[in-house]
């Protein structure tokens, strides 16, 4: 009691919370953002035009996780269902004005930059989720009322996302909320007819999928069947990925990524990059960085003493490690291409900035770990 009053008091200012900062932590994500700069460089084959982007917006992204991380945490709380109303209003605005490119309806237009929504729509959904199950007792969280307005939170804007379409975004934002409702304490059973009922409807979805989307599935299925046409990328990658052999060979010396065999190796394809020019090797040595990165949030969630602290550290990192799988099991083939980077080394200014700033929230968890939101009326 005698540590939570002292980080309570007055003297826990700027300089007390800077210390309080897990500057090893930020190293970690300063180390992939370097992996993704020297990917990058190799994707373009220099400096422009991926990498020396890439390294402005890491400084900016920065710039945000810091004063991010310095944000008071009741602040945050009593910000979480303002900001998921303005991700809202912000995934409407793509649906009216947004940039279509490549099919797809998923950006808006800020002068020179484009922002996607539905990448900062997974962050503010865990903040109100988080908000919501606050202090919510096991009793309460097993009404099944009391979890309508965040299963409709939920719904809301995965609808939106789907309708832009963004199968893969969609699907991750939802298996982000059923984690925080998860680590929340709702009933695993519950979880169960939701996936019976997602099983059931799985054949009739199916024909309302656009069909760029079916042929991701089918070619997922058989990729040889048109590996000139729909099957290319992900024959082109795992041949990229088999001839990196243990070593690589070498950094600017990939043949698929240089001569071309292999598309939007900047973007979905990055790691393919990593892989055939630094081999099993540097593809382990990069998986053990994301793998500290994702081990340090589980532990900033678990030294967290407050719910809603807890969830949203949870929700941040479970959202992070999604986009890792999912990026590399879909360069591997294990699952059909779905568009998902890999943040913080893929080259994109939207899905960069949104990493670090829930890493900023992540890291203003661990500062405030010690700040009691008992008494905090103003929040919702």
């Amino acid at each position: 009691m005698m540590e939570r009053r002292l980080y309570r008091a007055e003297g826990f200012g700027l300089a007390a919370k800077l210390r309080a900062v897990s500057w090893l932590y930020v190293g970690l994500l300063a180390a992939l953002a370097g992996v993704g700069y020297v990917a990058l460089y190799s994707a373009g084959g220099g400096p422009l035009p991926f990498a020396n982007r890439h390294a402005l917006r890491f400084g900016l992204g920065l710039a945000i996780l810091i004063a991010t991380a310095l944000t008071d945490l009741r602040l945050i709380r009593r910000l979480a269902w303002p900001l998921y109303g303005l991700g809202v209003a912000l995934l409407l605005a793509v649906a009216r004005f947004g940039h279509v490119g490549k099919g797809a309806q998923r950006w808006i237009e800020i002068g020179a930059f484009q922002l996607q929504p539905s990448e900062l729509m997974k962050i503010f959904l865990v903040l109100a989720l988080a908000s919501w199950f606050h202090r919510a007792s096991f009793e309460r969280i097993g009404n099944p009322f009391f979890l309508i307005p965040p299963a409709l939170a939920t719904a809301i804007p995965v609808a939106l996302i789907l309708k832009q379409p963004n199968l893969g975004t969609a699907v991750i934002t939802a298996l982000v909320a059923g984690a925080v409702f998860f680590a929340a304490g709702v009933r695993w059973w519950k979880f169960a007819l939701v996936a019976l009922a997602i099983g059931a409807a799985a054949p009739l979805a199916y024909h309302h999928l656009h069909d760029y989307q079916r042929a991701r599935i089918e070619t997922f299925l058989h990729p040889e069947s048109d590996p000139l046409g729909t099957g290319y990328n992900i024959i082109q990658s795992k041949i990229a990925l088999g001839s990196g052999g243990l070593w690589g060979k070498g950094f600017l010396h990939g043949t698929q990524g240089h001569l071309d065999f292999l598309p939007e190796k900047q973007t979905d394809f990055i790691f393919t990059v990593l892989a055939e020019e630094f081999g099993l090797v540097g593809a382990l040595a990069l998986l053990g960085l994301i793998t500290l990165i994702i081990a340090g949030g589980l532990v900033i969630a678990l030294r967290a003493r407050e719910p809603f602290a807890r969830l949203l550290a949870i929700g941040i990192t479970v959202n992070y490690s999604l986009y890792v799988f999912v990026n590399l099991a879909m360069v591997m083939g294990a699952i059909p291409v779905g568009g998902v980077p890999l943040p913080l080394i893929s080259h994109g200014g939207s899905a960069l900035l949104t990493a670090m700033f829930g890493f900023g929230l992540l890291l203003s968890v661990e500062v405030h770990r010690d700040v009691s939101l008992a008494h905090d009326p103003d929040a919702i």
